[in-house]
């Protein structure tokens, strides 16, 4: 006999497989194009900043490498290569990637609920990471930057299990906020 999954488990399924694909994609794309064709992405967050190595892509590495464009600075020595092409996404991107996936995985596993603050302080070290190079001379490394990036993936896609769990356990459908009776109305014998 099949068990019943809770929309719960499904949500969590369901972000598994989106945090799969992405990483997969991710790490696919440089594969598609020719070794070494991609090189320099340096720009900035938010806009477009590549699109005239883009067209030269294939439509699949076009679309990832544009994702990438318009999500992450893409800066080239804090980044990595495969196949002698920069990945869509810098090292620490590719560290929250890799987060997310894994702490979807154990999100999945866990059926604990967890502090939010605890999960928030997950953050931390990425913040600080990253916070003091925006600051200061301090320049970080691409090992600190993708391990601050997983233990902050990891702790958004708790996070996100923690927030899920909340609504989908004691959301709007559930018993415990459906309207009971007013006892006034009742009739006594």
């Amino acid at each position: 006999m099949r068990s019943r999954r809770t929309p719960f488990q499904k949500w969590k399924i369901t972000m598994l497989a989106i945090f799969v694909a992405w990483l997969a994609v991710i790490l696919i794309a440089p594969f598609s194009l020719p070794n070494g064709s991609v090189k320099d992405l340096s720009g900035a967050v938010g806009r477009l900043d590549n699109p005239g190595q883009e067209a030269r892509m294939n439509l699949f590495a076009q679309a990832v490498y544009t994702m990438g464009d318009i999500e992450c600075h893409q800066i080239a020595e804090r980044s990595f290569y495969l196949n002698g092409n920069e990945l869509p996404i810098c090292s620490r991107d590719v560290g929250i990637s890799i987060g997310l996936l894994m702490g979807m995985a154990i999100g999945l596993l866990y059926v604990r609920r967890i502090n939010p603050l605890l999960l928030a302080v997950g953050l931390l070290p990425m913040v600080l990471d990253g916070g003091m190079q925006a600051i200061s001379s301090y320049q970080s490394n691409n090992t600190l930057r993708i391990v601050t990036g997983l233990i902050a993936g990891a702790a958004m896609a708790l996070l996100l299990c923690e927030f899920a769990a909340r609504y989908l356990e004691v959301g709007p459908d559930t018993d415990r906020n459906k309207k009971k009776p007013d006892n006034a109305s009742e009739d006594k014998v």
